[in-house]
């Protein structure tokens, strides 16, 4: 995964937790504006979701933070 793609879904995570709380969930299209204005970086976003590490369409944000520092 690109570092840029990776320091996004960690500034998404912690502002999700923040605001929400530690059990907030969300998909792989928090990281992305309402329009498809990127659909290499949304594809690269959901391999690496979805078949890389095989996970459900919500998940909770301190999880998916967990795993993109780990990555």
């Amino acid at each position: 995964m690109r570092d840029s793609l990776k320091q996004k879904i960690i500034t998404v995570c912690d502002k999700k937790i923040a605001d929400k709380g530690p059990n907030v969930g969300l998909s792989f299209y928090a990281f992305f504006a309402n329009k498809n204005d990127d659909p290499v970086l949304l594809m690269e976003a959901a391999y690496w979701w979805i078949l890389e590490h095989k996970l459900d369409h919500f998940e909770k944000a301190a999880k998916i933070k967990c795993i993109a520092l780990n990555s």
